[in-house]
C-alpha cells in the first residue's frame, strides 16, 4: 500500500491491465523486501518504520514502469549523498557536496558537533599492487566532486550530480548539454540519460530515445533500460550569465529546488 500510494491508478477502470500490472509490481518488491527484512521484531536489521517510511516507498514505486520486472530487494536503511551550492549578488559561490557514503557511515560521531565520520575506507583495495591498496593515513578512492565552472577566470557558476558511480558520467552529460549543445540549466538536468555499467554493457531511462538506442546496439554497446530514475545522478546549477543575472534548476530525479531571495 505505501508503495500504491505513489502510483497513480484508473479509479474510472479497475480491471484495467495497466491497474493490475501496477498492483502487481509493487506487491513483487514488497515481497522481496520482506522475504529479506521482515523477522521476529527483536532480531530485524531493519525498522518497520524504514520499510514502510514514505520516502522508502517512493524510491520502490520509481522501479515500477510499462513492462514487468525481476524485482529484488531494497535498501531502506539507506545511503547517499547530498549537494547543495549557493551564490550571491557580491560574486560569492559554493559548491558543496557531502555524503556519509553508506547508512550513518562510520558510526562516530565528533563530540560536541554532531558531525558523523563517513566510512569511505570501504572504497580501498586489499591488492598490495593497487594504487589505492589500504594505508595508513591515505584517502581512499571516491567519487565526491564538487563542480564549479569559469572562463577566462571568471567564475560562471556550481553544479554537482550525485550518484556514486554515476558522478563523473552525470557531469559529463549535463556540462555537454550545457557548453557544447547551448541548453538552459533545467534543460541540461532534465534530459534523460545512459549509464556505462561496465565492460560494453549501457544502460539507459525509459525516456531516453529508442532510436538512438537501437543505433548504438548496431554499434556494438549492449543496451538495456532501467526504469529507476535514481540511478541516473541528481544534479543542481546555478549559472551567472555574461549580465550578472544568476539562474538556479534543480532536477526531478531528487527532492531538490532551486530558490532565490
Amino acid at each position: 500500500l505505501a508503495i500504491l500510494n505513489h502510483l497513480e491508478l484508473d479509479k474510472k477502470n479497475p480491471e484495467s491491465d495497466r491497474n493490475v500490472h501496477r498492483i502487481i509490481e509493487a506487491l513483487k518488491l514488497a515481497y522481496e523486501d520482506g522475504l529479506k527484512y521482515i523477522a521476529d521484531p527483536r532480531t530485524m536489521e531493519v525498522s518497520v518504520e524504514a520499510l514502510l517510511s514514505s520516502s522508502y516507498a517512493k524510491k520502490r514505486a520509481a522501479l515500477i514502469g510499462e513492462k514487468a520486472i525481476l524485482p529484488a530487494a531494497g535498501n531502506p536503511n539507506g545511503s547517499g549523498t547530498i549537494y547543495l551550492c549557493t551564490a550571491d549578488s557580491e560574486g560569492t559561490m559554493v559548491s558543496h557536496i557531502q555524503s556519509n557514503y553508506s547508512g550513518f557511515g562510520s558510526g562516530i560521531v565528533i563530540p560536541g558537533t554532531g558531525i558523523s565520520l563517513q566510512n569511505r575506507g570501504k572504497a580501498f583495495s586489499l591488492d598490495p599492487s593497487s594504487p589505492n591498496v589500504l594505508a595508513p593515513g591515505k584517502k581512499s578512492f571516491h567519487t565526491i566532486i564538487p563542480g564549479f565552472l569559469s572562463k577566462d577566470g571568471r567564475a560562471i557558476g556550481p553544479f554537482g550530480v550525485m550518484g556514486a558511480f554515476m558522478q563523473p558520467q552525470g557531469q559529463l552529460q549535463v556540462l555537454t548539454n550545457l557548453l557544447d549543445f547551448g541548453m538552459n540549466p533545467q534543460e541540461a538536468l532534465d534530459r534523460p540519460r545512459w549509464q556505462w555499467l561496465k565492460k560494453k554493457e549501457v544502460e539507459t531511462e525509459p525516456e531516453y530515445p529508442e532510436e538512438i538506442r537501437k543505433a548504438l546496439a548496431l554499434r556494438g554497446h549492449e543496451m538495456s533500460i532501467n526504469p529507476n530514475h535514481n540511478v541516473y545522478g541528481r544534479g543542481q546549477i546555478i549559472l551567472r550569465n555574461s549580465d550578472g543575472v544568476l539562474m538556479g534548476a534543480s532536477e526531478p530525479r531528487a527532492d531538490g529546488c532551486a530558490a532565490g531571495w
